[in-house]
């Protein structure tokens, strides 16, 4: 359970997700397609399913391939999102004559680039919380009064950690070069897995039956099976991780670059708001750093939400903050036994870091409840920026393990 910096105001409980109508996601984009080039722009509407699935199923119906489509972020599959996703020029009439279940094209352009990651402002979200308390409303205002005014900590959401909240120890033991743990770790622990069929195959495999594992795992777990695939093919782990797609391997090792960073935010959550010695603040409205001189006179800008401090997301590019903020930062990468080196091993994975800042504002908020037959719904709107999750927010506002 990751600490609150709201933690002196009582939460509304409740649970989330009870419908895909509960969680809806909308982009904002950086810009809208200008209406002429060699690139198609489609706004797609998605429910139940991963950025990744939607477009592997759109490749597939239009004949084209995955790598050549775009977007500017992931979205979360557990819900209904809108968001931009570009396509080399494609015909009208094939676009017209999709028909994916739970996939809807709402509109499309052309422009003169392809879609690429971190093409986008944010995206604004739209919540509902069922089985809240009473006062759900106030409290729930409070808390966000609270987060307006200090900003939202900008942990990573729980679905950057996967199913079996484990993505970053496996992107650990790959840069650890530890490919046997690495290989358990993506078969999945039996005892985190209810599905019956993936918990058989992880069962199998723990106890060293790779073809039981194969046998028992269900069909759509593609990258699982090529890893198993690989080994009874007699290649031994490093060869079978390392053959897993590069867009996979490197989500693990982003995974483990959030969870450092994680820790960061948690280590200075009671001072977020405040420059320190040595820090490197981020700018909100560039999106760039600098290393800090004059703590007093920047600490202006921060309480106006300008700046903030920010966080290493380690790599052999990445800036380190120096004096009180970087003891912290220094005391991570001693603790996990990694320097500028252990980014550069892999070939094809070298991890090139960057600064994220601490915390990020939250605007656009409304919020109001309602009664229903079966208790009260508290309905959230708010919207974040690029690469900030909303389960932050609701951790806040719930003060319980969001279901």
């Amino acid at each position: 359970m990751r600490p609150y910096l709201t933690r002196a105001f009582a939460g509304t409980a409740g649970t989330i997700k009870d419908a895909p109508e509960d969680f809806i996601v909308e982009e904002i984009a950086a810009y809208e397609p200008c209406g002429t080039g060699e690139h198609l722009f489609l706004r797609v509407e998605k429910q139940g399913m991963s950025t990744f699935a939607m477009m592997q199923r759109i490749a597939s119906a239009l004949g084209i391939k995955e790598k050549e489509l775009g977007y500017a972020g992931l979205k979360d599959a557990k819900a209904i999102t809108r968001q931009w996703i570009s396509l080399p020029q494609v015909e009208q009439a094939k676009i017209h004559a999709l028909d994916l279940d739970d996939i809807t094209i709402l509109s499309s352009s052309q422009h003169t680039n392809k879609l690429r990651l971190g093409h986008l402002r944010g995206n604004r979200f739209h919540i509902r919380i069922h089985n809240v308390v009473e006062d759900a409303e106030q409290r729930a205002l409070d808390i966000l009064h609270v987060l307006e005014h200090t900003g939202v900590p900008n942990f990573f959401g729980e679905q950057r950690y996967g199913s079996l909240a484990c993505n970053h120890l496996i992107g650990r033991a790959i840069l650890q070069e530890d490919f046997k743990r690495a290989a358990e770790l993506i078969i999945g622990d039996p005892d985190k897995i209810s599905n019956d069929r993936w918990h058989m195959a992880a069962t199998a495999y723990a106890q060293g039956d790779t073809e039981g594992a194969l046998a028992a795992l269900p069909g759509r777990f593609r990258d699982e099976r090529r890893l198993l695939h690989t080994l009874l093919r007699g290649k031994d782990h490093r060869q079978a991780v390392l053959g897993l797609p590069r867009k996979l391997l490197r989500l693990y090792l982003s995974a483990y670059q959030s969870h450092l960073f994680d820790s960061q935010v948690a280590m200075r959550l009671d001072s977020i708001d405040t420059i320190w010695p040595g820090d490197i603040a981020y700018i909100h409205n560039k999106g760039a750093c600098f290393r800090v001189e004059n703590p007093e006179t920047e600490q202006i800008r921060a309480d106006r939400l300008e700046i903030s401090p920010s966080g290493l997301l380690p790599g052999h590019k990445a800036m380190i903050s120096a004096d009180q903020a970087g003891v912290i930062e220094h005391s991570i990468l001693d603790k996990e036994n990694l320097d500028s080196d252990a980014f550069t091993k892999l070939t094809g994975l070298k991890l090139s870091g960057e600064r994220r800042p601490l915390r990020v504002p939250v605007e656009q908020i409304e919020c109001r409840s309602h009664n229903v037959t079966d208790g009260t719904v508290l309905e959230l709107s708010f919207a974040l920026p690029a690469g900030c999750f909303a389960t932050t927010v609701l951790n806040e506002i719930m003060k319980n393990s969001i279901q």
